[in-house]
């Protein structure tokens, strides 16, 4: 959720002309990553629970891409991206851990 509302605060720096482009495509791939885990966690099974940890890190590499073509395009300094970029590397390090622990032959299953 941290992640997400940096996003939002970020996406308000982009240019005018990338409301309905990049913008949106951020918000919406930051909105995915604690949706996806929360509906995964809603799910009757760890199956499902990893697939849908796999859409969370999914999003969470599409997000970390646009972040950097907001680099390379100068829409964004490095400074202001250093702490969404913090948060994806935090969030990416709790995902692979998340779906580990649930793998794993220890965790009772549904």
């Amino acid at each position: 959720m941290q992640l997400t509302t940096e996003i939002y605060s970020l996406v308000k720096f982009l240019p005018r002309e990338e409301t309905y482009a990049l913008s949106n495509q951020m918000r919406r791939a930051a909105v995915s990553i604690p949706s996806s885990i929360a509906e995964g966690q809603g799910r009757n099974s760890k199956k499902e629970f990893i697939q849908f940890i796999a859409v969370a890190r999914g999003s969470l590499w599409e997000l970390s891409t646009q972040l950097e073509l907001c680099g390379r395009l100068n829409y964004l300094s490095p400074n202001q991206r250093a702490n969404a970029e913090d948060l994806i590397c935090e969030i990416g390090k709790m995902l692979n851990a998340l779906a580990g622990s649930i793998q794993s032959p220890d965790s009772s299953d549904d």
